[in-house]
């Protein structure tokens, strides 16, 4: 009769003791994942920055207003970049808001049962396109239309802007590139904002519809407001997907190094212009402001990325809905 306890004892003991050798494990593993995740962070950025010391060193913060780019006389800047950067991703930004927070409202609210999923399913395989491809349409098919089309149109009805001025007859250039970008950004924003349309309670919508408002209203006074943080925090995460982009951009850009307020006018990004001419860099002073233009684009990415984190932490999406 005594063995039985013995036995259950021991086999206790023994599940206790692997319990603890396993919790030990688990701290010890995710510790050594996330040390290093910063590690691998602080690598990369010390790597850029060592190898854009030189021009650190030799243009300072100047380089980062400087507006010109001329290898043969060995003169750079970043500011034109800096600007393709700003008003390619302003453009995906103001075109894909819209756009991918409609799509998400009609995926949540709107669309029937059987279509929700294939739709979701399909707007969501847009972030799966490859760049290079995506590039090439924009390159075949894109830029075409709007060289003929468009761009053309615009020019005819809104040409008085300074905005709006002579088309690209290749079709490529700012507007082009930041149509890609809406492309590019719109799966990221609408897939996010459906989650938090979908966490929303029912009871606040249908207490909203019972008190006789309409559908529109209903969103307007109950799903905006509750979700407002995390549509900022899904906005900044599409910012940051965009900044970053250098192949797709490079094909349509049109590669212009002068600021110009046309948005038809080629121009360049801090990325593009990295990816297109890193390989034929011809001195080292070239090769260095090139990664003082990749440390640039770092602290703008990271910055991008750590705002989105402390709205998401900070602000509760649904605070308005408690």
């Amino acid at each position: 009769m005594s063995a039985v306890p013995t036995d259950y004892s021991l086999r206790s003991s023994r599940r206790r003791l692997g319990d603890r050798i396993g919790d030990v494990a688990l701290r010890g593993t995710t510790l050594i994942a996330a040390l290093a995740a910063v590690a691998l962070l602080g690598a990369i950025v010390w790597k850029v920055l060592a190898l854009a010391w030189p021009s650190i060193t030799h243009y300072g913060l100047s380089f980062v207003t400087g507006e010109t780019w001329d290898p043969v006389k060995k003169v750079f800047g970043a500011l034109p970049f800096i600007y393709g950067t700003a008003m390619s991703s302003l453009i995906a930004l103001v075109i894909a808001t819209p756009l991918a927070i409609a799509i998400a409202l009609w995926l949540s609210e709107l669309a029937p049962g059987g279509v929700r999923g294939v739709v979701g399913s399909l707007v969501e395989m847009l972030a799966a396109i490859p760049s290079v491809v995506l590039g090439l349409w924009g390159i075949l098919v894109l830029g075409p239309f709007l060289a003929n089309h468009l761009e053309p149109w615009l020019h005819d009805k809104l040409g008085f802007i300074p905005l709006f001025g002579e088309p690209s007859p290749t079709g490529t250039g700012l507007f082009t590139a930041g149509l890609i970008l809406t492309i590019m950004v719109v799966p990221i924003i609408a897939s996010i904002c459906r989650e938090l349309f979908l966490q929303v309670p029912d009871e606040l919508e249908e207490g909203a519809l019972a008190l006789g408002a309409t559908r529109w209203e209903m969103v307007r006074g109950v799903i905006l407001p509750s979700t407002r943080t995390g549509i900022a925090a899904a906005i900044i995460l599409g910012l940051g997907r965009a900044l970053g982009e250098a192949i797709a951009v490079t094909q349509v850009i049109g590669g212009g190094t002068m600021i110009s307020s046309n948005l038809f006018a080629p121009i360049d990004t801090l990325a593009s212009k990295i990816a297109a001419s890193y390989q034929g860099a011809g001195s080292g002073l070239e090769t260095a402001s090139l990664l003082y233009l990749a440390a640039i684009l770092l602290v703008i990415g990271l910055l991008t990325n750590l705002a989105a984190q402390v709205i998401v932490r900070v602000f509760d999406p649904l605070k308005g809905a408690h």
